[in-house]
């Protein structure tokens, strides 16, 4: 199969494209034909190396990732024994971050589980540009915070995949949300029907005196001891990035 090769770090003109071998679907994966590939800041984090921490996990002078490519759609061409989820043909999407990359190429071999049958009202582009940044979203919202009816959600960096998704999210759940942006940002976010949009530059939501039950932060601009004191009593913080950490984690604040 066709592959996009890194061989070291640095721009996308050091990739290169190259025949390799078309993996085989261990027990409880399955090979998925790839018709779409994201890129986000997690591919550009692999390609550049960057922040230099991040070297200690992905190789400290050349990568060991050799494909990256965090987010697929495509077609299940074959399953491995212990695949009860998916046959060949199935239409599916996912998030490749913790199923070791591979989405730049014609194939890739996945554990089932980073895999979900892709909606049918939705073209190959269109659906790879969700997984990740959903994932994130679902996770923080649903699994963390737990958001129930009617909630008060802040979302900061909410003008991006997670902030955006989010939304729509706690919108189900009739939940009042204000997001954080900046300027550029701020007429799509009206657009979007955020309840309030504010600017970073021309106000600090953690000095307004307004406090929320979760507050979803993709920037993590703040320390989370100037951000308790934003949220209500029993609310729930959680920094799901920022430009230091693209090794994605949870850190979770409870007041």
């Amino acid at each position: 199969m066709r592959a996009i090769v890194q061989h070291k770090y640095g721009p996308p003109e050091q990739l290169s494209l190259r025949e390799v071998d078309t993996p085989s679907p261990k027990a409880g994966e399955v090979l998925v034909k790839i018709h779409a590939a994201g890129v986000n800041d997690w591919d550009l984090g692999l390609l550049y190396g960057k922040p230099i921490f991040m070297r200690l996990f992905i190789g400290l002078f050349r990568p060991k990732i050799a494909i990256i490519g965090c987010e697929i759609a495509g077609v299940v061409e074959q399953i491995g024994s212990e695949v009860t989820r998916f046959k060949p043909g199935d239409k599916v999407y996912g998030d490749l971050s913790d199923s070791r990359f591979g989405g730049y190429a014609e194939f890739v071999s996945v554990r089932h589980d980073a895999l979900a049958h892709m909606p049918s009202n939705l073209s190959f582009a269109q659906a790879v540009a969700i997984p990740h940044a959903g994932l994130l979203a679902l996770q923080g919202l649903r699994d963390i915070a737990e958001l129930s009816q009617g909630q008060s959600v802040l979302i900061n960096g909410a003008g991006g995949g997670v902030g955006t998704l989010g939304l729509q999210y706690a919108k189900l759940f009739k939940a009042r949300v204000a997001g954080v942006d900046s300027e550029r940002k701020q007429e799509y976010m009206h657009l979007l029907s955020f309840d309030k949009v504010i600017d970073y530059e021309q106000e600090d939501y953690t000095e307004s005196g307004i406090q929320y039950d979760i507050i979803l932060d993709n920037k993590s601009t703040h320390s989370p001891f100037k951000v308790i004191k934003a949220l209500k009593p029993g609310g729930i913080y959680l920094s799901i990035g920022g430009d230091s950490w693209r090794v994605t984690q949870y850190a979770l604040l409870k007041k």
